[in-house]
């Protein structure tokens, strides 16, 4: 039987995404990269402030909007230049595993 991960946004009770673990959600360095099939909110926005990992490479930060307003700045990432040999973090949104505002549920 496969885990099914549910990572939400405490303050808003938001559901940011939902979906199996491994492949759909990986789990990696403490971080969620999630396929876009399995986010269950267009709320997180790219804020184009880029960001750079010396092995993952280069990413931009996501911001979190609820019904037209920011709600939380920077709480994500997606990697646009991403290490061929990290397929997994390929175009994904990734989420925090210890964000103070997000709720990680493993069933």
């Amino acid at each position: 039987m496969k885990k099914v991960i549910r990572i939400t946004h405490k303050p808003t009770n938001t559901i940011l995404a939902e979906g199996p673990k491994g492949w759909g959600i990986t789990f990696f360095e403490g971080n969620y990269y999630i396929q876009k099939k399995y986010l269950k909110t267009d709320g997180l926005k790219v804020n184009y402030i880029p960001g750079l990992c010396v092995y993952k490479f280069l990413y931009v930060w996501l911001d979190l909007h609820i019904d037209g307003c920011l709600v939380t700045k920077n709480i994500g990432w997606k990697y646009w230049l991403p290490n061929p040999l990290l397929p997994f973090i390929f175009f994904r949104t990734a989420l925090p595993g210890v964000h103070p505002e997000l709720s990680i549920e493993i069933s």
